[in-house]
Parts: structure tokens; C-alpha cells; sequence
């Protein structure tokens, strides 16, 4: 038997490589990529404690939902809250300081200890329902640091609630005894302590997490809205006392990797005017505009669905198509949720 030429085998060769850069070139050109923001409900109810065994039971049931996003072949990254966490985590600092002498950490510090905690949580439910699935992916949590501005005015009004409610009775004993700030929450579930919440300026390492997403990886970064820092000087970063909203972290990570899609997760199927009064409507898609017109006229509150609709239209000036804010149950359905488009 004769073999075939040298120049013949290298001729076949080079057309496999060639069809294999071609194959590669067209699944990742056909594929969609999305970031998802986990709303504090996906990982701790109002009602609950904060076990492990809860917040883990509310990851997986998110997460069966986000499946239907990866069949449907996206790419994910997924961004996640953290403010019952990070005010739990609060309150261990300060009770191991008061009851044992250990020093206390600031928020940043704590802002990173979530991130690694919930981004373990997420990891491992979204890896046992993908598991049950049928579907394999390598999932990564990235401890991200994001960079605020020191002179940002969020440091004079703090307004982001951390931590769990508490009765009006109890917050103003806690308001006797520590230098805190409290605001009564604006659905009537009591009271919470607000920290400085500054917008965020730059997201570290975005070009690696979109390489990683756009590898097939599902990443899991900006986790509470990423470690807040600042430069103290030039050339040096050190953390700041603050806790960065987790959707317009996540809303900035989505342009700068020029996703696709933006979604925001929450407790309710659609944004609405109106809420609870008797002409409540629900919304469907709007424009930026409109959601612009709908927040000067206080339609929605601070605190809960102001952030969220801010995020979207970020999204979209800064170069998204659209964005959508639903609960999980909604995702791959039919007009899901309530989609803000940009014009």
C-alpha cells in the first residue's frame, strides 16, 4: 500500500484545522450570552432565619429555573445580593469583638467573605441541579472588586439595607448603643440598617470573565455587588465602608462584556405603576424614556424596585438591547417579566 505524499497529508490537515476553526467560530458567533442578577429572594426569604439548609433549598429552586437559559444555549454569567448576608456577617463581627475580643472587620472585608460563602452556595446547587440535568458545565466564582469613587455623595446619605428586620422597639435600642443608621422598610416588614451605597466606577478582570463565559464557562462574579475600593493614592487600592448595589454592578459588567441580554431576578413577576392601590397595572415592555417618566413620578420605591429599573436603563444607554426584571419561575417564557428596551 502506497501512503499519501507528504504534501497530500498536509493538504488534509489544514482543511480539518480550517473546518475546525470554522465549527468553533460558528458555535460561539450563534451563541448568546446573558448575565443574570440573583434578587436577595433567590438565596434568603423575609421570613426565614438564614440556615444553611434554607438559603441552600431557595439556591437550588432558583437555579432549576436559570436551566431553562443554558438549554436554550446561553452563555451565563451570574451576578447575586448579599444584604441579609453581608448584615448578618456584620453582627458576628461585632458580637465576636464585644464577647471575645476578636477585632471586628470592616464591610469590605465582609462584602468578600459573602462572596466567597454565596458563591459557594450558588456553585454547588446550580452543579447538583445541572448534575440531575443531564448537563455539564465548569462553574467559577470570581472574588471580584469593583472601584467607587471616595468622594461619591451615597458616603453623606447612606441608604442600602443590610441585614435583617427588625421592630421599631428593637432598632431604637440598637440606635441607643451603636453609631448606626436605620430606615424603615418601604413594604412594611420593619426596619433595616443602611450603609453608603456608591456607584460603581470600574469592574476589575471584566475581559477574563467574558473569555471564561464565552468559553462555555458559567461565572459567578460581582457577588453583593462586587468589594468596594478606591484608589488611596495613585497606583494603591484599599476597601471602603460600603456596600455597591448588586444590580448596577451587574448591569455594568453586562455592557462592559457586551452581553446579549440582562436579567434581574426578584420576588415579583413584573414591574408595576401603581403598586397596591386599586389602579394598579402591570408592565410589560417599555422604552427607557417611559421608565425614566415612571421613576420621576415615585412609581417606584427605594430600596426595592428603583435600583433594579436604574440598572435596566444603565444597561441600555451604555449599549444593551434590553433588559428584564422578573422572579426565576418567569425565565424562558413567553413575555417574561417586564423588558425595558433601549431606542
Amino acid at each position: 500500500m502506497v501512503s499519501p505524499a507528504p504534501e497530500v497529508v498536509f493538504f488534509f490537515t489544514w482543511r480539518l484545522e480550517i473546518e475546525h476553526l470554522k465549527n468553533l467560530y460558528y458555535s460561539h458567533s450563534m451563541k448568546k450570552l446573558a448575565v443574570v442578577a440573583f434578587g436577595g429572594n433567590a438565596l434568603l426569604k423575609g421570613d426565614q432565619k438564614g440556615t444553611i439548609d434554607e438559603q441552600e433549598a431557595n439556591v437550588y429552586e432558583t437555579c432549576e429555573h436559570l436551566v431553562q437559559l443554558i438549554r436554550a444555549g446561553y452563555d451565563v454569567v451570574l451576578g447575586h445580593g448579599n444584604g441579609p448576608q453581608v448584615g448578618n456577617v456584620l453582627l458576628q463581627h461585632e458580637a465576636g469583638e464585644k464577647l471575645y475580643g476578636i477585632p471586628a472587620q470592616p464591610i469590605d472585608f465582609c462584602v468578600a467573605e459573602t462572596q466567597g460563602s454565596i458563591g459557594y452556595m450558588i456553585e454547588q446547587q446550580l452543579r447538583n441541579v445541572l448534575e440531575k440535568e443531564g448537563l455539564e458545565r465548569d462553574i467559577l466564582t470570581l472574588i471580584t472588586e469593583v472601584i467607587v469613587d471616595k468622594e461619591d455623595q451615597a458616603f453623606k446619605n447612606p441608604n442600602k439595607p443590610v441585614g435583617p428586620f427588625y421592630t421599631k422597639a428593637e432598632m431604637e435600642k440598637l440606635v441607643e448603643n451603636s453609631k448606626g443608621v436605620y430606615h424603615e422598610d418601604p413594604r412594611g416588614r420593619g426596619w433595616r440598617k443602611v450603609v453608603a451605597s456608591p456607584r460603581p466606577v470600574r469592574i476589575n478582570n471584566v475581559k477574563s470573565i467574558e473569555k471564561l463565559a464565552r468559553d462555555g464557562q458559567i461565572i459567578i462574579t460581582v457577588g453583593g455587588g462586587g468589594i468596594p475600593v478606591f484608589y488611596v493614592e495613585p497606583n494603591k487600592l484599599q476597601g471602603i465602608d460600603a456596600v455597591i448595589d448588586k444590580d448596577l454592578a451587574s448591569a455594568m459588567l453586562a455592557s462592559q462584556i457586551h452581553a446579549d441580554e440582562f436579567f434581574i431576578l426578584t420576588d415579583v413577576p413584573k414591574v408595576y405603576i401603581n403598586f397596591r392601590k386599586p389602579d394598579e397595572k402591570a408592565l410589560n415592555r417599555i422604552s427607557v424614556s417611559e421608565a425614566k417618566q415612571y421613576l420621576a413620578e415615585g412609581h417606584f420605591t427605594e430600596g426595592s424596585m428603583a435600583p433594579k429599573v436604574r440598572a435596566c436603563i444603565m444597561f441600555c444607554e451604555l449599549g444593551g438591547r434590553e433588559a428584564t426584571i422578573t422572579e426565576a419561575s418567569e425565565l424562558g417564557k413567553p413575555d417574561a417579566g417586564t423588558t425595558i428596551f433601549a431606542e
